[in-house]
């Protein structure tokens, strides 16, 4: 009887993560454009504010997001697991909604800067890392492709939330373009005088400093295996030339001796 149980349970276990796998292939493509368009709303936002028109798109952007996650949940055969496997997904999709509810509003009513500062903070973090499943989607977890994109991904979200968080400090990023460029140099390692003044900052530069250094190492082995590729090529071909060349002196020395053999006799 408990066999028989278990086979079932098994079976529909099985059912459900067909079913799950149908609904991912059939929604793929859709939801990594909603998510690329996510992240470029969520820069435009950092730099210059959304549009009651662009609010409005990322708000239907956020449903559609909701609605995915929920039967994603309902049909999981371990739902646990699931949350367990997509927490930070979670999170992401969450924080909108203290957005809707006006929170961030009642919080400069409270004077609470600080915590407001704290969920742009997490919002950037976990929209980046909703980027960064689209991209991967599209190109694959491998090839430089996938790197370079990921990186300007990063790059440009990152730049707008060092912005954000240090446009109003003495001395801080009063613009995007400087925001951009101090990003730029501490994602490939140089670096700059300036460093965050404020929490949301200093915790940003950490996790930007974190992806530059994992990623330097891998740029630089693709940049070597690209050159020392192509030094490899032209060797092989002067090589190659060598040998040609060898193999034309060594048959028209015997065409000589073949000559020289037939006027002897």
């Amino acid at each position: 009887m408990e066999d028989t149980q278990d086979r079932t349970k098994h079976e529909v276990n099985e059912e459900r993560r067909q079913i799950l796998g149908q609904w991912e292939q059939w929604l793929e493509t859709p939801l990594i454009l909603l998510g690329l368009i996510w992240l470029v709303l969520l820069m435009i936002e950092l730099r210059w504010g959304l549009s009651p028109f662009l609010e409005t798109i990322g708000t239907l952007i956020w449903v559609v997001f909701i609605i995915d996650f929920a039967v994603r949940l309902f049909i999981s055969p371990d739902k646990l697991q699931y949350l367990k496997n997509n927490w930070l997904t979670a999170i992401a999709l969450i924080l909108p909604a203290l957005r809707v509810l006006r929170i961030f509003r009642i919080a400069r009513m409270l004077r609470t800067v600080r915590a407001a500062r704290s969920l742009r903070l997490l919002r950037i973090v976990t929209s980046i890392n909703r980027g960064m499943k689209a991209l991967s989607a599209s190109f694959g977890r491998r090839g430089f492709a996938y790197v370079s994109a990921l990186s300007g991904v990063v790059l440009l979200a990152g730049a707008g939330g060092m912005y954000a968080f240090e446009n109003q400090v003495q001395g801080g990023l009063d613009s995007y373009s400087v925001a951009l460029w101090w990003t730029a140099m501490l994602l490939t390692s140089i670096g700059s005088e300036y460093w965050p003044q404020t929490a949301e900052g200093r915790v940003l530069c950490f996790l930007l400093s974190l992806y530059g250094f994992g990623i330097f190492g891998y740029v630089t082995a693709a940049l070597a295996s690209f050159f020392i590729g192509r030094d490899a090529d032209n060797a092989g071909e002067l090589a190659g030339a060598k040998a040609m060349k060898e193999l034309s002196d060594e048959i028209k020395a015997l065409r000589e001796e073949v000559v020289a053999l037939r006027s002897s006799m």
